[in-house]
């Protein structure tokens, strides 16, 4: 008899995923790191690669949570529709190839640091509003 001690969730919605944090921190010192290269032959063409992956990555997480706030604002909402905007900037931009380039890499990065932005400016928009005493 074989017991599996994993358990398999189903959560079409991303509403466990909408809960967990992001590791922020280390993804800002990576995008500032990342800005700041001005030399070509830094690191090898794949390193490069490797790097754009995990910006990718975490953009697509960034825009996941930017997507939520975003559907929490009213739909005639100025900053929903921004976000709408940079939300199919950063589609558009994480389609593109992934090349082991300094270029590509620091395009990533800065989706990262826009997306974190408006995430930013989402949060700060919805504040009052979950911080306003429920009347009635």
């Amino acid at each position: 008899m074989h017991t599996s001690t994993h358990t398999v969730l189903y959560d079409p919605d991303g509403l466990i995923e909408a809960e967990l944090p992001l590791d922020r921190e280390p993804y800002e010192c990576l995008v500032t790191a990342v800005l700041a290269w001005t030399g070509e032959d830094t690191l090898a063409e794949r390193d490069y690669e490797q790097i754009a992956l995990q910006l990718t990555g975490h953009a697509r997480a960034v825009a996941s949570d930017v997507r939520r706030r975003a559907d929490q604002m009213p739909k005639s909402s100025g900053r929903r529709a921004l976000a709408d905007v940079v939300l199919r900037e950063a589609e558009g931009r994480l389609s593109a190839t992934i090349e082991g380039t300094v270029h590509c890499v620091q395009n990533r990065a800065r989706l990262v640091r826009a997306l974190y932005e408006r995430l930013d400016r989402l949060e700060a928009a919805l504040a009052p509003d979950r911080a306003a005493p429920t009347v009635g």
